[in-house]
């Protein structure tokens, strides 16, 4: 019994050996965990020195940078803006004030001494809070792993690129000392604005090298890094000055600065570097700059542009657009030297909250501004400022425009026409002249948007951007030369190499100089007595309004003292503003900006006298020959062309521009030809008259040849014209 017992003792304390295997197999488990971590520590070890025997040694990378800068100036060499990379003076590590050294430190990394690259307890830390919150709020990155995101990979949160951030910065530390590192980050890291490094960011906000930084600069620019765009000192000054407090609290809690500095460090006192350009001129550089790739070879090097904008124009510009815009309506305003280089351009009333370029983008119906067009091929027919003109209701090809207001002024001048921008004149004139004659001088003077050739087209239905129209009047103040807007004057390396200069282009005579001496006489007394009078700026003016159906559009547009500037204003999605006409805000702000634009520039009188060319000139009686209704005209498309509908006259020797060509009243078919040739007049048959020629009028035939005949109604008048002219006090709108 006795030893029965005793052997039930041992067996009931030995092992089962299901406990045995589970033993067994755990020991195992933990062996290879412990071989596996070892040939995963023995692989990274590798890894880290291969990668740290293959990077790029100190002076490469300190040499590295990506991106074109490009530095753009105003016609007087101030700097407008900075684009791209910038990074200063390279500093070594003991030209570094200290201070910057420490904000970034206590900032960033307060534990940068104590490991490697990877801090173990940042990496759990971030974890932690990860778990708690639900969401990242800590990041875990060390300023090693910081520099070998900026200088190798890029910001992606993925695993794998984290794997690979963490690796190269335990090669980065293998390789260089923590000096070496904390060098290169400080010369490297992003602050926004453009500024890679503390020298470019000290530059660009507070205008001076980094070697003499503050306490509460340090801070303010060691508070850059979490988030650059919105702690910006330029774009946010109130954010940048809640986010440095906060790198101050932190230098004071690692020992950086003691409690006195801290309290002495006055963030509120920091003088921010001036903002010369305002946020406006990036409307100018996103017009201007794309031109470099047409002017220059493709170059990586840093670049300084000289541009043709005037600094205290642009700020005029801006200033006359955000004062007289319309509430809840956008502005534009284009402004031309007599050379076509921009002086100023507005795209919008702030480019921080939408950067559209309405200037230069924006197509725009221009209402009865396109008159400009209609009058100078009227003007190039043979009209003149003084011709009769019938303003009285018409009915052209079942369209029947109307003047504002309904009302109408009978037998007037061209002059007056214009300058109370009669609707039913300007469709009269364009039937008369034709209205592809019409779309022929628009395209002549720049525009280059599609033209429809419908009869309403005269009251400007044709969509136009600003800058084309501006460049139209420019062309117009600058006797009928040819203008082409430029924004770009030089272009120079960062060692002054001249890279570019503008060349002026070869000009074009668009048309005849009397042409646009009588469309000046028109512009003038358009702004003196007409609907631009609110542009009178106390100084010779000349300028057109321009108002669209329902109020959608407004514009002005002319010229002074050798500048042209063209304004418009209305809403983005095409909807009525209420109370906006050409003549109203849209000409005010013109007069706004034009009083300072011209304020050092001499009166210039303009030139208005008609000298007009030997064929339009009434001939003695001596030297007239003939019947003059038998002189032939030019079409729109610069051929002779017969005003009688009876085919072009021949060229040959009985009908040279010496003898006019006659026409017979039945012409004979002539057998070796298909067509009709026109046979001379025996010298004692006169040719019975005509229809009234369509190129020029009867009127102004009827005075050339000095007959008093009543003005010919025609049958599209629906009737009678008012027998009266206005009085500018009761000018309807146009």
């Amino acid at each position: 019994m006795a030893r029965q017992s005793g052997g039930r003792s041992r067996s009931s304390h030995q092992p089962k050996k299901s406990e045995r295997r589970k033993a067994g197999w755990f020991a195992r488990l933990i062996g290879w965990l412990v071989a596996a971590g070892v040939l995963v520590l023995l692989a990274m070890v590798l890894a880290v020195t291969v990668m740290a025997r293959s990077l790029p040694d100190y002076a490469q990378l300190r040499a590295s940078e990506h991106g074109q800068m490009i530095v753009v100036r105003a016609r007087d060499g101030a700097e407008l803006v900075s684009l791209g990379p910038s990074y200063g003076q390279w500093l070594e590590a003991g030209e570094i004030p200290t201070v910057m050294k420490g904000a970034m430190i206590a900032v960033e990394d307060r534990r940068y001494y104590a490991h490697y690259g990877v801090d173990p307890i940042g990496v759990l830390r971030s974890l932690w809070v990860r778990a708690r919150d639900g969401r990242w709020r800590q990041g875990g990155s060390t300023i090693t792993q910081q520099l070998a995101r900026n200088i190798f990979l890029n910001n992606n949160r993925t695993f794998d690129r984290k794997v690979r951030e963490a690796m190269l910065a335990l090669a980065l530390e293998a390789k260089f000392s923590k000096q070496q590192i904390l060098e290169l980050y400080l010369n490297k890291v992003y602050f926004g604005g453009g500024a890679y490094g503390i020298d470019a960011a000290s530059r660009l906000f507070f205008s001076h090298p980094a070697t003499s930084l503050s306490t509460a600069e340090a801070a303010i620019i060691a508070g850059l890094v979490k988030a650059p765009s919105r702690y910006s000192p330029t774009a946010d000054a109130e954010a940048a000055v809640s986010r440095a407090r906060i790198v101050l609290r932190l230098m004071e809690q690692e020992g950086v600065i003691g409690p006195g500095e801290a309290a002495a460090a006055d963030l509120d006192t920091v003088q921010l570097k001036q903002d010369h350009g305002q946020n406006s001129v990036r409307y100018f550089t996103d017009w201007a700059l794309p031109q470099l790739d047409m002017l220059l070879p493709q170059t990586f090097e840093p670049i300084e542009v000289w541009t043709t904008l005037d600094i205290g124009m642009q700020r005029a510009a801006t200033a006359a657009v955000q004062t007289n815009v319309p509430k809840g309506a956008q502005g534009a305003l284009v402004s031309l030297d007599r050379d076509g280089a921009v002086l100023a351009l507005v795209g919008g009333t702030d480019y921080v909250a939408s950067n559209y370029n309405r200037a230069t983008q924006a197509v725009r119906q221009p209402g009865s501004a396109w008159k400009l067009f209609v009058y100078l091929a009227a003007l190039e027919a043979g009209y003149t400022p003084d011709s009769a003109v019938t303003d009285a209701p018409v009915t052209i090809g079942g369209w029947s425009p109307r003047n504002s207001g309904g009302r109408y002024a009978g037998t007037i001048n061209m002059r007056s026409a214009f300058a109370y921008s009669k609707n039913t004149v300007a469709a009269r004139l364009g039937d008369d002249v034709g209205f592809g004659t019409v779309a022929a001088m628009a395209r002549r003077f720049g525009i280059t948007t599609p033209i429809v050739t419908n009869p309403s087209m005269v009251l400007g239905t044709s969509e136009v951007r600003l800058i084309d129209m501006t460049q139209a009047f420019a062309s117009v103040m600058d006797r009928g030369r040819s203008i082409a807007p430029y924004g770009i004057l030089k272009v120079t390396s960062a060692g002054g190499e001249m890279l570019y200069r503008h060349e002026p282009p070869r000009d074009q005579m668009l048309v005849a100089p009397h042409v646009a001496a009588g469309m000046t006489d028109l512009l003038q007394t358009a702004v003196s007595t007409g609907t631009g009078r609110a542009a009178q700026i106390g100084r010779p003016v000349a300028g057109k309004t321009g108002t669209t159906s329902s109020n959608k559009d407004g514009w002005f547009l002319g010229f002074s003292s050798g500048i042209a500037t063209g304004v418009w204003m209305g809403r983005d999605d095409a909807r009525a503003v209420a109370g906006l006409q050409g003549g109203t805000a849209p000409a005010r702000a013109f007069a706004d900006f034009m009083r300072f634009a011209t304020a050092k520039r001499p009166i210039e009188r303009f030139e208005t006298e008609l000298v007009l060319p030997e064929w339009q000139l009434e001939p003695d009686d001596e030297s007239w020959f003939g019947n003059p209704e038998d002189y032939y005209f030019i079409d729109e498309y610069g051929e002779r062309a017969d005003p009688f509908g009876r085919g072009v006259p021949p060229d040959d020797e009985r009908y040279s521009d010496e003898f006019p060509t006659r026409l017979p009243v039945d012409p004979v078919r002539d057998p070796s030809r298909d067509d009709r040739r026109p046979e001379p007049y025996p010298d004692d048959q006169l040719r019975p008259p005509f229809p009234a020629p369509s190129a020029a009028g009867q009127d102004l035939l009827d005075r050339a040849t000095g007959r008093n005949t009543a003005p010919r109604e025609t049958s599209r008048v629906q009737s009678q014209a008012e027998p009266r002219l206005r009085r500018p006090a009761d000018t309807p709108r146009e």
